[in-house]
């Protein structure tokens, strides 16, 4: 149906969807924790190639009610290029209820307020962005290419044209010295911007990185453990006051305790299974379950 350039990678509420590689590669590429496309050369595919994968896709699959752009930055394509293959989606398969993709910082700056709307209308209705962590010494350390500010400003304006955003927060980013700040500058930002969901996963490192990583972050850094991330977890959700209800999940396999509400509502609860898991009351996912 459709030949893929490996890697390829979603998000975990994606599993049903259809993957289309609109782009290949991720046009930033330089997070010092993540290794998703590091082998690949970033370039927007041709017009007519993607085009035609979704005519192919259609005979095979004509019921598909979700289709995830891929790789890790869609939104850096033209707009124009975007709507065409948004029209044609929606052409070919005509129970068509979503199309996703992953948004970088830099997407929303580089697109107008206009060219927002007009993706939303042609139906990019949610985008998965990686906060990662609100702390401007965290976010220099991990080589983000973002500052706290940007980020505000560009998932607001997300917001303002209507699309759902899905962010995401990586736990143990800050080690064991700087988990605190890591933490706290989340909070802060998370509380300024109007989410539709928020999850969490836990900071793993290929080895192809790993070296990289620990360089970039300028002192030696300390991995947390179980109980440390739990109380990372703790300290995220009993600050998060955000400006309207968001979902929050994590379950993201690398979580060593998987978790699910909506806050603010459903704080009390959420910290009390945290608090339950600190003192050995709920079993933590064994690490050898775990996946990162």
């Amino acid at each position: 149906m459709i030949t893929y350039d490996p890697p390829v990678w979603r998000p975990p509420s994606e599993a049903n969807s259809l993957i289309l590689q609109v782009t290949l590669g991720c046009s930033f590429n330089r997070c010092s924790f993540c290794s998703m496309y590091r082998t690949k050369d970033f370039h927007v595919r041709d017009l007519a190639e993607v085009l035609g994968e979704i005519d192919r896709a259609a005979i095979g699959a004509p019921q598909i009610r979700r289709v995830f752009l891929a790789d890790g930055d869609a939104l850096v394509a033209p707009t124009d290029h975007l709507v065409r293959v948004l029209n044609h989606l929606h052409t070919r398969f005509p129970d068509l209820q979503r199309v996703s993709s992953y948004a970088l910082p830099v997407n929303f700056l580089r697109k107008t307020d206009a060219e927002l709307v007009r993706l939303r209308e042609a139906g990019l209705k949610l985008l998965f962005y990686g906060i990662e962590s609100g702390s401007p010494d965290i976010m220099r350390r991990i080589t983000k290419g973002a500052t706290q500010p940007l980020m505000i400003e560009g998932i607001s304006r997300a917001r303002d044209a209507d699309m759902k955003v899905s962010a995401t927060v990586v736990l143990g980013l800050g080690g064991r010295n700087r988990w605190e700040d890591h933490i706290d500058g989340t909070v802060d930002l998370v509380n300024q911007v109007p989410l539709n969901f928020l999850s969490t996963l836990q900071l793993g490192l290929d080895h192809s990185v790993e070296a990289e990583f620990m360089h970039k972050f300028r002192e030696p850094f300390v991995w947390q453990d179980d109980a440390g991330l739990l109380r990372e977890q703790r300290r995220l959700v009993s600050g998060l006051a955000p400006p309207r209800p968001v979902i929050f999940r994590s379950n993201h396999a690398s979580n060593a305790l998987p978790l699910k509400g909506t806050l603010p509502k459903d704080r009390d609860r959420i910290v009390a299974m945290l608090d339950a898991a600190l003192d050995g009351d709920v079993p933590l996912v064994p690490p050898e379950w775990r996946a990162y």
